[in-house]
């Protein structure tokens, strides 16, 4: 049977008297990050204090193809009796055995080829996706903000901006604060009134900069990012970028999903590699992205 998976505080666990507690990748939670430590992590001032621990994940989904709504009930029952799976439907192991731990302090960049399950991790650590076998540990609510994230495509810009905002769990008086930097930040305005028009309006690099401006106006205890730098031009590439670095200094950890190597270099201080499911390294930046380049060509 598959262990159910978990989803906990991830504070310290108790320890051997003379020891002290460790998390599954053998760190120890009294010990400051350092240069010289093996895994290269850059330093992050005090104890380390773990707000993601991912301890041997595996995810496992199923797809349906053409057929699976119809058929014999009979041989359908019979399926169920022998526990057979129909012929229809594939099933895809897309996480397989990952293990890592994150800090509050981190940006951590996730990379690899399409289809290596870079999204289904992220899905998984935000609780969307149940773990087949493993268990995710985070402290705080981690909040997922991916490109294709829901808004209402019949209100207006100015409507989501505030429906948004108490989604995320922001008072009223927090959303009215935070609204002309939310759209001055997004730049839909900068060639007109869009912000009045409704999403449908918009193009998907508008509506894609709205999203990020939405959830970037909260500070999170953990913010996961699915491609989002990847949109709109250069300028709002380097307000994301800059925005992230102060959630960073706001002690939030953050995780971002891309395939563009210079904003992973440009954000992230750590970053994981994963192909076919399977974590083949996590480390610095630098070192990473060139092992990832050099094996990609």
């Amino acid at each position: 049977m598959a262990e159910e998976s978990a989803r906990t505080s991830a504070g310290p666990s108790a320890g051997a008297a003379d020891e002290a507690p460790r998390v599954p990748d053998g760190t120890s939670l009294e010990s400051p990050l350092d240069a010289a430590r093996p895994d290269g992590i850059p330093r992050i001032e005090g104890p380390l204090v773990p707000t993601v621990i991912v301890d041997g994940l595996h995810v496992v989904y199923k797809i349906y193809g053409a057929g699976t709504g119809r058929g014999n009930a009979t041989a359908a029952l019979h399926r169920l009796v022998s526990r057979k799976a129909s012929p229809n439907v594939h099933t895809v192991h897309a996480v397989k055995g990952v293990t890592f731990t994150a800090y509050r302090g981190q940006a951590i960049g996730i990379i690899g080829s399409n289809g290596s399950g870079k999204s289904t991790l992220l899905k998984a650590i935000a609780g969307l996706l149940p773990a087949d076998r493993g268990r995710v540990y985070t402290d705080g609510q981690p909040s997922l903000l991916g490109v294709n994230a829901a808004l209402m495509n019949d209100l207006t810009g100015e409507r989501n901006v505030i429906l948004g905002g108490l989604a995320m769990g922001m008072s009223q008086e927090e959303v009215r604060s935070r609204y002309q930097g939310i759209v001055d930040f997004s730049g839909i305005n900068e060639k007109g009134d869009f912000i009045s028009l409704p999403m449908r309006t918009y193009s998907s690099g508008m509506a894609a900069r709205l999203r990020f401006s939405i959830a970037a106006a909260k500070n999170h205890d953990v913010l996961m990012i699915d491609e989002a730098l990847a949109t709109g031009d250069r300028a709002f590439q380097k307000r994301s970028e800059d925005r992230i670095r102060e959630l960073r200094k706001e002690a939030g950890t953050v995780f971002l999903v891309s395939h563009n190597n210079k904003s992973i270099r440009d954000t992230c201080d750590r970053v994981l590699w994963l192909e076919k499911g399977e974590l083949l390294m996590d480390g610095p930046t630098e070192e990473v992205v060139a092992a990832y380049e050099e094996s990609s060509g």
